[in-house]
């Protein structure tokens, strides 16, 4: 009776993405036409007969469904199992960590699939292999090619020289007609550097369907916009009782995205293929449960391709331990980025650098002596120092000055979030070229 239905992790997206881009492997885009019709069920489930095709003679019988419809719980999952059978046969795998990738390799052929419901995007190391597998899916499926990737998931895909630039101009536009701030001023930050929300201050709001509505478009503008991951989460740790404050908070935020509509993610060719992330933590930055909030930032290719903000689910006793909470994280995450590689067939070789600010977190992921103050995140301690003696993790100190996971921790000023917010290779929209396909 299971009705979930995997869909692929956006940090997956980023990395294939960013893989065929410095591989120079075309990307391509396909449409699955009433994919959930497409889905055998295993379940007993009966219908009612539908208005219009009702049998005159049998007016009281029931339809005993063999596929599944739109609106059955079984729908989603019953299409993905559809589609992945018959992907088997063709001779491609799904990927461990992430159950919405496929992956061929046969000699030096190699292919990916993704699969988010019903849009496909695949890529191959050649333009026969890939033509090959679509014609196979077109004959099983109906389906619409859709050409070269352009626009997936609400979001902008552009082809420059270098790679792509990912942008969500068109739902941000969205959202603020919604919000009503098309025209309203933007503002330099998307959060004030001494703000600290808390669930008592003001008033209750008084249409917290509303807020909430917002509050999860803008979660969604993350994808391309990390820069307002920290703000946004604020934001939501609010959402089952808002008040005035919070919404003000919400507002200072589409004033934001007000000013950097066109911005976006770019994703170039590498010939590096490394492993690099930054960590930090706020300690006790909740007003409310003084629990701190940590977040990351991870690199491969030299290109963005995960990151993090949101509190941590237990209460500090020190900032050492909130930063080492924020390494273990990090590590972890870069740890499942390995495996992925592995299973891309391109894996990682060197260490994993993990960047931090805080010298006590880093002589604790290697120092074997343990202290009474640090028994209670020994579970922590332990995953992190294994993957340093293993020679998967080395952590680095870097000067505040240079902690790009800063911006995901706290607000900041100015000219120093501007200058973090372009270290996470987020750009205007480059001059169109003629001839780019």
């Amino acid at each position: 009776m299971e009705t979930f239905s995997p869909v692929v992790k956006p940090a997956t997206i980023r990395i294939v993405l960013s893989l065929a881009i410095s591989n120079g492997w075309h990307i391509h885009q396909l449409d699955i036409k009433n994919a959930f019709l497409h889905g055998h069920l295993n379940e007993t489930v009966y219908m009612y007969q539908p208005i219009g095709f009702r049998d005159p003679t049998r007016p009281n019988h029931v339809c005993h469904l063999k596929k599944s419809l739109y609106g059955l719980k079984q729908a989603p999952r019953a299409w993905y199992q559809r589609f992945a059978d018959y992907i088997f046969t063709l001779g491609f795998t799904h990927s461990k960590c992430d159950h919405s990738l496929f992956i061929y390799k046969k000699g030096r052929d190699m292919a990916y699939i993704f699969l988010y419901v019903d849009d496909i995007i695949i890529t191959a190391s050649s333009n026969d292999l890939r033509c090959h597998f679509m014609t196979k899916l077109v004959d099983e499926f109906a389906m619409k090619d859709l050409g070269s990737l352009r626009y997936f998931l609400g979001i902008d895909v552009k082809h420059t020289q270098n790679g792509l630039f990912l942008s969500q101009s068109t739902s941000s536009r969205e959202i603020l007609n919604r919000a009503g701030l098309s025209s309203y001023k933007p503002s330099h930050t998307p959060v004030d550097t001494k703000t600290k929300l808390s669930s008592t201050s003001g008033t209750p709001y008084h249409d917290p369907t509303y807020f909430r509505s917002l509050a999860g478009a803008l979660q969604y503008l993350t994808f391309t916009r990390p820069y307002i991951s920290y703000a946004v989460q604020q934001t939501c740790l609010h959402m089952h009782a808002p008040h005035d404050s919070h919404m003000v908070t919400l507002k200072r935020i589409l004033h934001y995205v007000r000013g950097t509509i066109h911005h976006g993610l770019s994703i170039t060719k590498s010939p590096s293929q490394t492993l690099v992330s930054y960590t930090n933590a706020d300690w006790a930055r909740c007003s409310d449960t003084r629990r701190s909030t940590s977040g990351y930032c991870v690199y491969f290719c030299d290109n963005l391709v995960s990151w993090s903000s949101k509190r941590q689910p237990t209460i500090s006793r020190s900032s050492i331990e909130a930063e080492y909470r924020g390494v273990s994280n990090v590590v972890s995450e870069s740890c499942w980025i390995r495996n992925l590689l592995l299973e891309l067939h391109r894996p990682v070789h060197k260490a994993t650098l993990v960047y931090c600010d805080n010298v006590s977190a880093i002589f604790l992921s290697s120092n074997p002596i343990q202290h009474q103050r640090t028994k209670h995140i020994e579970l922590d301690i332990h995953f992190v120092r294994e993957k340093v003696a293993r020679g998967q993790v080395r952590i680095l100190h870097v000067p505040f000055r240079y902690q790009i996971a800063d911006i995901f921790t706290k607000g900041l000023p100015h000219l120093l979030f501007d200058d973090f917010r372009d270290s996470l290779n987020v750009r205007e929209p480059p001059a169109s070229t003629t001839g780019m396909y």
